[in-house]
């Protein structure tokens, strides 16, 4: 199996502290989600965007976070608009001569 690298970025309409406080509530259940090996929580307050870089297991691991509550929440929050998702797959060859956590 392949691991899969999924890049999610949002726009946010709200403060930066106020964005941060509402999004710590996600970190533990995003910690806990089946098959996923990190996220790297990303922010850009100059242009209200966020977002995040996850590294999962598999593909099918990608798909059930894609499909399930976490990411339908986001979906249906509405100080967050404009979510784009990417899904890559995992050079891992390259990764590793570059020190990609990918082990």
């Amino acid at each position: 199996m392949s691991k899969k690298t999924l890049q999610i970025n949002l726009k946010f309409n709200v403060s930066k502290a106020d964005y941060e406080e509402e999004t710590s509530q996600l970190a533990q259940p995003i910690a806990g989600v089946k098959g996923l090996l990190w996220k790297l929580w990303l922010m850009n307050e100059a242009e209200n965007e966020a977002g995040g870089i996850y590294l999962f297991e598999d593909e099918s691991s990608m798909n059930a976070y894609l499909e399930g509550d976490i990411v339908d929440g986001l979906k249906k929050h509405p100080a967050i608009s404009d979510i784009k998702v990417k899904i890559f797959d995992v050079m891992e060859k390259h990764s590793k001569i570059t020190r990609g956590p990918i082990d």
